[in-house]
């Protein structure tokens, strides 16, 4: 019996959606205690009380509260906003893809910076809508004005990153207030401040500050990166009720598990040591930014727990020399992003870089 032919089941929208690759683990290799450098985790051990408050019984059999009323409650406490103002969900992840949700379908727009985070294409192509990346300038930052000058009457989403995820410069208050005197109200705007506990830049732009002035404008936060609880998936927006509660219907019921609700509000009531722990994460990473530039790198301004390195074509070379030390990195083939780890994991990293740079660059 012949099959009759018959036409795909899934969406055309698919064919240019990319899939999102995680970070590499680390090789082994004989000798070398390996590290995984590759996707930006926090490499200091739990604060204290965290694992106490996993080990806490719960009966599995219950769903979370699909409100995370007390978790919202105590984000409303740290951050000083209304609960009405605050929606929370599977790490910023989930955050961006439900903004994606309610605002992008096919003859939309959305802009947003590239090299930026992954998902932002992912999530517009996913949604039809037509993508327009933005190219960042010379030094690694965010082009705003040519961003501005993408927005047309089509654009219903600008995704900006600060700091930037890969390349580490944040976007200044200046900057930012500038641009946005020049985007339509009806376009959102977000600002993923994913990494905003490790910026030691003081021109860098508050979002939680510029959320005053902007009714467009979308916060996202996440506690997986200076809280360290990346394994129990928990993110936050931040922006004016009405879009609050439109995210709301976006968001996956029972996303945030009981016990990540619970670590999450831990973790809050130990705010101070997460961002004492931030700085001295940001600490390293100076240093190694330091150590990197007296090797002759070109090193963009770092403000988040990574640093990146723009290889250019040498990038597979530079991730193939890392694997060969057991060191895992992040290629994204026109650079690598290196994530801050132990000092041990830094230091074989620099002594890869400077054997690379006498083998590659042996004139510079």
């Amino acid at each position: 019996m012949t099959q009759a032919t018959t036409k795909s089941p899934f969406r055309s929208a698919l064919a240019s959606v990319p899939t999102y690759k995680a970070g590499k683990q680390p090789a082994a290799t004989s000798g070398l205690t390996p590290y995984k450098l590759s996707s930006n985790e926090h490499y200091l051990p739990p604060l204290p009380g965290i694992l106490e408050t996993l080990a806490e019984p719960i009966n599995p059999a219950n769903y979370p509260d699909p409100s995370a009323t007390a978790l919202i409650s105590a984000l409303s406490d740290y951050l000083q906003v209304p609960n009405d103002h605050i929606t929370v969900g599977a790490g910023g992840s989930e955050m961006l893809t439900a903004i994606s949700h309610v605002t992008l379908e096919a003859g939309t727009e959305v802009v947003y910076p590239s090299p930026s985070f992954e998902l932002y294409a992912q999530a517009a192509a996913l949604n039809g809508a037509t993508q327009k990346p933005v190219k960042l300038t010379d030094e690694f930052k965010h082009d705003l004005p040519a961003m501005a000058d993408a927005i047309t009457d089509r654009t219903r989403l600008v995704l900006l990153c600060s700091p930037n995820n890969p390349t580490g410069p944040t976007i200044s208050k200046t900057e930012f207030d500038e641009f946005m005197a020049k985007v339509p109200s009806a376009v959102l705007v977000v600002l993923d401040e994913a990494y905003w506990e490790f910026i030691t830049e003081r021109a860098a732009v508050n979002g939680l500050s510029a959320l005053n002035d902007y009714d467009n404008l979308v916060l996202v936060r996440t506690l997986s990166k200076a809280h360290g609880l990346a394994g129990l998936r928990i993110g936050y927006a931040v922006a004016q009720p009405h879009i609050i509660r439109q995210l709301r219907k976006a968001g996956i019921p029972f996303s945030v598990t009981a016990p990540s609700q619970k670590a999450a509000i831990a973790s809050l009531e130990r705010i101070a040591e997460v961002l004492q722990r931030a700085q001295t994460v940001a600490e390293v990473r100076d240093q190694f930014v330091t150590d990197l530039r007296g090797q002759g790198w070109n090193v963009p301004d770092a403000q988040a727990n990574f640093v990146w390195l723009p290889l250019g074509d040498l990038s597979t070379a530079f991730e193939d020399a890392c694997v060969a030390q057991s060191l895992a990195v992040r290629n994204l083939n026109d650079g690598v992003r290196i994530s801050i780890g132990e000092p041990e994991a830094m230091e074989r990293v620099l002594q890869v870089a400077a054997e690379f740079r006498q083998q590659h660059y042996p004139t510079a």
